[in-house]
């Protein structure tokens, strides 16, 4: 197949699925017209003169989210050992039990932290501990795949080894997986967490607690001032903690 057609047979698959989707989402020229300065209208009220009179609540609960996604990721860094270790195909000589920890990560991974957080708001009730389970369960399923795949690839000769000598599973785990991958498993955990404050800003916006919380009353009131200066405070925090994450991983690696 010529580069030409190759081109032309792409063109005709992807025009009218781009069309599709617009139609799909009532997309109007006067939409265009009429919505986009409205929303410049808006981002200049955030960013030309945010409040900083309103500070001191912004870093309240800035820490907040932190502690929300650090209490979170740890909580999900150690609960997800098992579900990594069950989902491993090297650890247990039965397909089955890797099997179905795979199937229970993939089932964990498809919540969405906002309704996580719904559920467990409607358990708990309004607060950050509420973040804190909906950002430990969703983290859940990542980690505990990352964790998986990476047992996966420990050198198979050593495991052999143990297991002749009639080791158990949680032996072999113990004294031949873990000291192996115990650094790749806090470089996954601390890229989590980056993930996580992220998640623990957005769903503070359903009452989770953290600076979300405030986000979602400052929007609704149309405090446009207030609210580019969560904006900023938010993104901000996220480039820091990112930073030393990345320096942290980098040492590790």
């Amino acid at each position: 197949m010529t580069q030409k057609l190759r081109s032309t047979l792409t063109l005709l698959v992807v025009t009218p699925l781009l069309l599709w989707s617009m139609a799909g989402m009532d997309v109007t020229p006067a939409r265009i017209v009429t919505g986009f300065p409205r929303a410049a209208t808006m981002l200049t009220d955030m960013f030309a003169h945010p409040d900083w009179e309103y500070w001191p609540i912004v870093q309240q609960r800035l820490i907040e989210s932190l502690q929300i996604a650090a209490l979170g990721t740890f909580l999900a860094g150690i609960l997800a050992i098992p579900f990594g270790v069950l989902a491993a195909r090297n650890l247990v000589r039965s397909p089955a039990p890797s099997g179905i920890g795979k199937v229970l990560l993939n089932a964990i991974r498809t919540f969405p932290e906002i309704l996580l957080a719904y559920a467990f708001i409607k358990g708990l009730g309004l607060g950050a501990f509420a973040g804190v389970m909906a950002v430990a369960i969703h983290s859940i399923g990542m980690l505990g795949k990352l964790y998986a795949e990476r047992i996966e690839n420990v050198d198979k000769g050593a495991i052999e080894a143990l297991t002749t000598t009639g080791a158990s599973p949680v032996a072999i785990f113990r004294h031949c997986i873990l000291p192996e991958v115990l650094p790749d498993f806090v470089s996954f955990v601390l890229y989590r967490f980056d993930l996580n404050v992220r998640s623990a800003s957005v769903i503070g916006i359903v009452g989770a607690g953290g600076i979300g919380f405030i986000l979602g009353l400052q929007y609704q009131a149309a405090n446009y001032p207030r609210l580019g200066l969560i904006v900023i405070a938010t993104i901000a925090t996220v480039v820091v903690v990112d930073s030393i994450s990345a320096k942290i991983r980098q040492r590790l690696a």
